[in-house]
């Protein structure tokens, strides 16, 4: 039996045109519904009558997908979400995509089969740096909402809940050329997604801003963090006059400490790092990493609260970006 995707696709037309021709609507002429019908006669198309009552009468339950369980900032986001949506009254279905398009697209299917309301999610590695965007726009074709956070597709037109990233790493790259830091490494290892491209864009940018620091920033680009000990171990062999770090994601800034005083580096003395982190990682530090921070249980709040209402107004409400404040906390890394 033939999809409603499927048959649109045979068609070359969108799901929604496909949904409103089988329902007769007046937005779309008289010989294109009788074309669509046509063909669903012919290919067998048998509408989910579950998955329309439930359309119908809401289910108040939201579809939540991240991209991973383990990483701490996930964790948190989802604490904020479901904490968040049983205030709304809502209970949530997780699923995991684990960085991986195949996955993010089968649980966008399954979810979207009546199950939930609406989504919230995180997009997947696989699909940020491929560029593929097409089964976001067509679950937003069947009139089921997406808010996605954090990781978003720019082209895609529905709500999202981010930080300031290019904002939070110009921050901490400015306060390390304050410090009167002229050797400043930036250590990237999630160049590939939107918030890494953004975060490199800010550091680089105070660089260029601050008319007394004379060198270029040194990027190091790390492609699997099965690499990042060998990567950052490297680094301090080959610069070793480096006098600050920005490492932009959770776990760099961990390892770069440790290495740093390995070979023998007092901290903050001759080197201050800047990390991209909860406070999870700061009971393994000495000292205290100091970090960009962001609210990761707030995202998730602020999340539920967009999605519930873009659910329940019955009106149509403009598509909104909301940004989420981060801090700059400094710790035992940084003078």
């Amino acid at each position: 039996m033939i999809t409603l995707k499927e048959l649109a696709e045979t068609l070359g037309v969108s799901i929604s045109t496909v949904s409103k021709a089988l329902n007769g609507s007046s937005e779309i002429g008289e010989k294109t519904i009788a074309r669509v019908k046509e063909a669903a006669k012919e290919f067998n198309y048998k509408p989910n009558r579950v998955a329309l009552s439930l359309k119908n009468s809401k289910t108040k339950t939201i579809g939540v997908i991240i991209p991973n369980i383990l990483n701490h900032f996930f964790a948190k986001v989802l604490y904020g979400i479901e904490r968040e949506s049983a205030k709304q009254g809502y209970s949530i279905i997780t699923c995991l995509s684990n960085e991986n398009y195949e996955k993010e697209l089968q649980s966008l299917e399954l979810l979207a089969n009546g199950s939930v309301d609406g989504f919230i999610m995180s997009i997947s590695e696989e699909t940020q740096k491929n560029n593929r965007t097409n089964h976001f726009q067509d679950i937003l074709d069947q009139d089921i909402p997406i808010l996605m956070f954090d990781r978003v597709a720019e082209s895609i037109t529905c709500d999202k809940v981010i930080i300031d990233d290019f904002q939070a790493a110009y921050n901490a790259t400015n306060h390390l050329i304050k410090e009167g830091r002229q050797k400043i490494v930036l250590i990237n290892n999630i160049e590939d997604l939107s918030v890494g491209k953004l975060r490199a864009k800010g550091c680089k940018q105070a660089i260029a801003d601050a008319g007394h620091y004379k060198n270029d920033i040194i990027e190091i680009k790390i492609d699997q963090i099965k690499n990042l000990e060998t990567d950052i171990d490297s680094l301090f062999k080959t610069h070793k006059a480096i006098d600050g770090i920005i490492a932009i994601d959770n776990l760099s800034g961990v390892i770069a400490l440790n290495t740093a005083q390995k070979y023998g580096y007092t901290i903050p003395k001759d080197l201050s790092i800047i990390g991209f982190s909860d406070d999870n990682v700061l009971p393994f530090t000495n000292p205290k990493l100091s970090t960009v921070t962001q609210s990761s249980d707030s995202i998730g709040e602020a999340s539920v609260q967009l999605l519930v209402k873009r659910i329940e107004t019955k009106e149509a409400l403009d598509v909104m970006t909301k940004t989420i404040d981060f801090s700059l906390n400094l710790r035992g890394t940084t003078l």
